[in-house]
């Protein structure tokens, strides 16, 4: 009989479940994993209409009824940080680690357009370059720079898993649709659950200057945590720290 702690990790839009594979060796032996690839994405399942944060929270409800699961620790990095949240809000999680989570920002303001347009900015990006990128990224170098909105150390990834990234960007059939959603993290107080949000300090996507103090407000009784040294996703820059981030939101259920 399984007796570890089912856990969820939900990644970010235009990502696959890939973007996990540096940090599950490091949970696996304490956590049951579940690390779907989300609908639309590459790898993932097809998505049909338009595609949303609420209808994306409804598809991995499905999963866990289907899974025989009432609730489950919920971890998720930029839009799988606000899909964990709202897990949350419908009463699926026992606790949330939400890294570097979208969404805390004001719709029609320009807090959304920056970020949104930043991630337009690197798909456009990805989709110009796709058929250069894969020789250039045998260089360090080019991983680090060409990267750098989404981690500090891109280099740190193997010329395979810089290639696969490009490729999700690429592949993902939904980017269009949810960077032109007009929703947001609206207020979770009082907290369903333990949460703990970990803000990226080196973050290019979501400035912590700019959404902490949003996210602060709308959840204000959250556990907040820096993570040091780290862009917008950790699980590249240091999956230590980030599975240790994710093991101590558990430990406060």
């Amino acid at each position: 009989m399984n007796t570890r702690e089912p856990l969820l990790l939900l990644h970010g839009v235009t990502m696959s479940a890939a973007v996990w594979n540096p940090v599950v060796p490091l949970l696996a032996d304490r956590f049951d994993l579940m690390v779907p690839t989300a609908p639309g994405h590459r790898g993932g399942p097809s998505f049909s209409g338009r595609a949303t944060i609420s209808a994306l929270v409804d598809g991995f409800e499905e999963m866990l009824d289907a899974r025989g699961l009432d609730t489950v620790h919920v971890a998720g990095n930029s839009m799988g940080g606000w899909l964990a949240i709202e897990l949350a809000r419908r009463g699926r999680a026992r606790s949330v680690c939400a890294l570097a989570p979208a969404g805390f920002w004001t719709v029609g303001a320009p807090d959304e357009s920056r970020a949104t347009g930043k991630v337009r900015t690197v798909r456009q990006r990805a989709i110009l370059t796709r058929s250069v990128m894969p020789r250039l990224f045998r260089f360090g170098a080019v991983r680090r720079v060409v990267l750098r909105d989404a981690a500090e150390h891109a280099d740190r990834l193997t010329h395979a898993q810089a290639v696969e990234g490009m490729q999700d960007i690429v592949g993902c059939t939904v980017a269009d649709d949810l960077l032109a959603i007009k929703e947001q993290v609206a207020a979770l107080d009082p907290l369903p659950c333990p949460v703990t949000i970990a803000v990226s300090e080196k973050d290019r996507i979501f400035p912590p200057a700019v959404h902490e103090p949003i996210a602060r407000e709308r959840i204000p009784h959250a556990r907040f945590v820096v993570l040091p040294g780290v862009g917008h996703v950790p699980m590249i820059d240091d999956p230590a720290l980030t599975a240790k981030v994710i093991t101590q939101s558990v430990e406060m259920t």
